[in-house]
């Protein structure tokens, strides 16, 4: 099997995870005919295209598979260095830039409990990115090997990964106490639901849709919907007085308690069930993240 060289490993990384030359040449410190040059001579040793030049730049088939041999190599880094920090703490430095450990948890975890699961880490100077994406889409990072771990809704484990059940978050449907007052003074239900807008996610959300489905037994469900990419935006927007949201019960569970938001839908909550994926390797650092993750889990989730 061939031998890669990893600094042009890690320039194919940088220009995927950059989104394009000119900000993968900035973080590697080197020019962007440098960055071409790298690309170049991987392709030629692979024999093959490993970056389709559309917008945004996209990895062919191949070019995942060198990302995911990339990532694993950063992995395999971050075990050593701890490794080398417990036998001689002041013997290695900070970790560089591009070799960033990243995972992927959706929005609504990361607002509550996932980030301060993460604490201990951080104070370790282990090198984390953290991206977020909807829960139902966190796996294609994963199957595309660009995060070592994620945060989704899906069960089913990927080729050459584990997965650990989380717990079910649970959201309630809310509002503003003054807006709910005016508009739904008898509650949520299945016949005005429409009479106002509900405040999701974005495009990919499904939530609000899928709590009124399950919470009055229908089958098709439109909504008019705004739009807020942010799980502490759209809790800004209803008590902003914008519309109803359905959100995690742990995020407002404070803003119930002071009667600045009210549950239109008591009866009513939606359970989500989480789960934890990662790569079914012999890691220090996965196996960190792992306990981390689910010792948070059993402490905030159902």
């Amino acid at each position: 099997m061939s031998t890669f060289d990893p600094d042009a490993l890690e320039c194919l990384a940088a220009i995927v995870e950059e989104g394009g030359f000119e900000r993968a040449a900035q973080r590697l410190s080197i020019t962007q005919s440098a960055v071409s040059q790298r690309l170049r001579a991987l392709e030629s040793q692979i024999g093959t295209v490993l970056i389709v030049r559309s917008r945004p730049l996209k990895p062919t088939s191949a070019g995942h598979l060198l990302l995911k041999h990339t990532k694993q190599m950063r992995l395999l880094r971050a075990d050593l260095e701890r490794d080398l920090k417990e036998l001689a703490p002041s013997s290695t430095g900070g970790a560089r830039e591009e070799e960033r450990i990243s995972i992927a948890i959706n929005a609504d975890s990361i607002a509550t409990w996932a980030l301060p699961a993460l604490d201990e880490l951080a104070a370790q100077r282990l090198p984390m990115e953290v991206i977020t994406d909807d829960q139902d889409f966190t796996q294609d990072w994963l199957r595309e090997g660009q995060v070592l771990g994620c945060v989704t809704t899906l069960k089913q484990a990927l080729r050459g990964c584990k997965v650990v059940p989380l717990g079910a978050m649970q959201y309630v449907a809310v509002a503003q106490a003054d807006f709910a007052k005016a508009h739904f003074p008898k509650g949520l239900d299945a016949h005005n639901f429409r009479e106002s807008p509900f405040v999701a996610f974005n495009r990919k959300d499904d939530m609000q849709c899928e709590f009124i489905s399950k919470a009055f037994g229908l089958k098709h469900v439109s909504l008019n919907q705004m739009f807020v990419p942010s799980s502490e935006g759209q809790v800004r927007a209803v008590l902003a007085g914008w519309g109803v949201s359905v959100l995690p019960q742990l995020l407002v569970r404070d803003l119930l308690g002071d009667k600045r938001l009210v549950n239109l839908a008591p009866d009513h909550s939606l359970p989500i069930q989480l789960y934890w994926h990662c790569w079914n390797l012999e890691s220090e650092v996965l196996d960190a993240l792992t306990k981390a993750l689910t010792a948070a889990a059993a402490a905030a989730l159902t």
